[in-house]
């Protein structure tokens, strides 16, 4: 098995990994400057850096590489006599780089109308892999988002079932109305997605919540959803409202979840209150 060709099956997956590769060599070693090993989540690998105790400390690094997020740097000197026991007497040195391989994070955009058209953009600047769905042609085209990697014109309910949403993928519900806004956050809260967010103000989340509540959606599934969606920075202008959108993509891709939090939580207990 090619160890790139894993690796990308790995990130469009939505499956972390990290790839570890020999940059320096002095000296003989049991393997080449420029070998990779790939080291699955589940601690399966692919390819192989020679084998031995160094591919043994090389595995268990990478492990707290795919924990942590950060690539880690690491020496080797084959000369020891600690090595002998392992069958390595080649005498030299190597240096192994070890960096962590996230999860391509796709961002699906329900609506294609123009908030969408700017947010598909900003996105795409922003390192996400941008779908748009919609069911208006008119809208939902090459031309109108030619940065997009997919673009669905069809009903929600025939796309929805195709998209291949995990814990890497974002969920942007910005259609044209309150029922379509409902069809996909009805479907959107039953899937694994990292982030939903549906645009509108406290008092549409708050009808529709309660709608869907009556329904017999989990209160904890629509607890997760960020509503009004985007951070708080007086955007107006659609323009506008896609960047406090993506910038609050960004916060949640690192980790730095800003006020939403507190909006999410204010708009429930409004919901759930009554």
């Amino acid at each position: 098995m090619d160890v790139l060709e894993e690796l990308v099956r790995l990130r469009r997956a939505g499956q972390k990994s990290a790839l570890a590769t020999i940059v320096s060599v002095k000296g003989s070693i049991p393997s080449y400057e420029s070998a990779k090993l790939l080291i699955r989540d589940d601690g399966s690998m692919v390819g192989t850096i020679g084998g031995g105790c160094v591919e043994a400390e090389v595995w268990a690094a990478a492990r707290e590489v795919i924990e942590s997020g950060k690539p880690r740097r690491m020496s080797f000197n084959l000369a020891g006599d600690a090595l002998l026991d392992n069958g390595l007497i080649c005498g030299g040195q190597l240096e192994v780089f070890i960096e962590p391989m996230l999860p391509v994070q796709s961002l699906y955009i329900f609506g294609a109308g123009h908030v969408s058209l700017s947010l598909s953009k900003i996105a795409s600047f922003a390192g996400f892999r941008t779908v748009v769905v919609d069911s208006r042609e008119q809208f939902a085209n090459r031309a109108r988002f030619p940065e997009a990697a997919e673009v669905h014109a069809a009903e929600y309910e025939d796309v929805m079932p195709k998209l291949d949403i995990n814990e890497s993928s974002y969920l942007a519900i910005v259609t044209r109305g309150h029922k379509d806004d409902m069809r996909v956050l009805r479907w959107a809260v039953s899937t694994p997605a990292r982030y939903i967010g549906m645009i509108g103000s406290r008092r549409k989340a708050i009808e529709v919540f309660k709608e869907l509540e009556r329904e017999g959606v989990p209160a904890d599934r629509l607890e997760q959803v960020h509503t009004p969606i985007g951070l708080e920075i007086g955007a107006v202008t659609p323009e506008e409202i896609a960047v406090s959108v993506v910038a609050e993509l960004i916060a949640v891709r690192r980790g730095t979840e800003l006020q939403q939090s507190n909006n999410r939580q204010a708009v429930t207990k409004s919901v759930f209150a009554n």
